[in-house]
């Protein structure tokens, strides 16, 4: 379960990565539009799937913890 989501997850940052450079590039408005609403579903998916794979988070680094002492 968790290689398949790692896979999954590879291709969405392959397709995030594909769309930034695209964007980069000339292209009419509509081209652009379809492009960054691609861009956004992809990035909704992948962090949909870093939730429900990782479903913890651990505090950013100089964060102090919430735990209590």
């Amino acid at each position: 379960m968790i290689d398949e989501n790692l896979a999954r997850l590879r291709a969405h940052r392959n397709n995030i990565q594909r769309y930034r450079r695209l964007l980069a590039t000339k292209l009419s408005e509509l081209e652009r539009a379809y492009i960054l609403k691609r861009l956004q579903d992809e990035e909704s998916a992948s962090q949909a799937l870093i939730q429900s794979t990782f479903p913890f988070s651990l505090p950013a680094a100089g964060q102090p913890s919430h735990h209590a002492a």
